[in-house]
C-alpha cells in the first residue's frame, strides 16, 4: 500500500498513523490506545514531524483563506468534545500542545518535561481535520512523508 521506495521506517510510521486515525474515526478506545502505543514505540522525532506536517496540511485545506483565532478555538473545542465521548483519557492540554506545535507557535526553547505526549492528541486532530477538509487521511500521510523526504534530500547552498 505504501510506496516500496520509502524506507521501512517511513512505511511503519505511515501504517501506525493510519491505524491510529482509523481507530479514532471508529471511536474505538481500545484500538486507539493500542495504535498510539505502537506510535510511541517509533522514533518520536520522526513521528512528531509526520504528525505535525499532516495537521498543518489539513488545517490549510480546511481553512484556505487563513486560520483565525476563532478557527483555532473551534478546532480545539470540537476535537476535545467529540473525543471525550469515547476516549476517556482525552487531555485538552495535549490537544492545544499538538496544535500549537504543528503551527510552530509553541516555545521550543523551553521544553516542558511534564507536558503530556502530544501524539495521541495529534492523531485526534488529524481524524477531525481530515473529515472537515474532506481529505482521506491516508493521502495526507503520503504527502507529509514525501515532503519530509524531499526536504531532507534538498542540498543546502
Amino acid at each position: 500500500m505504501w510506496p516500496t521506495d520509502w524506507p521501512s521506517s517511513a512505511r511503519t510510521i505511515a501504517s501506525a498513523v493510519e491505524a491510529a486515525v482509523a481507530a479514532a474515526h471508529a471511536a474505538d478506545e481500545p484500538a486507539f490506545t493500542e495504535a498510539v502505543a505502537d506510535l510511541a514505540e517509533l522514533p518520536a522525532d520522526q513521528v512528531s514531524s509526520v504528525l505535525a506536517a499532516i495537521v498543518r496540511e489539513l488545517l490549510e485545506i480546511a481553512h484556505p483563506d487563513g486560520l483565525t483565532g476563532d478557527d483555532v478555538r473551534a478546532v480545539l473545542e470540537t476535537v476535545v468534545r467529540q473525543s471525550a465521548t469515547w476516549f476517556s483519557r482525552i487531555d485538552a492540554t495535549a490537544v492545544v500542545g499538538a496544535l500549537t506545535g504543528a503551527l510552530g507557535v509553541d516555545d521550543a526553547n523551553e521544553p516542558d518535561h511534564a507536558a503530556p505526549n502530544p501524539q495521541p492528541a495529534a492523531v485526534l486532530l488529524i481524524a477531525y481535520l481530515a473529515g472537515l477538509a474532506r481529505v482521506p487521511a491516508q493521502d495526507s500521510v503520503r504527502r507529509a512523508i514525501d515532503e519530509i523526504a524531499r526536504a531532507e534530500t534538498v542540498e543546502m547552498p
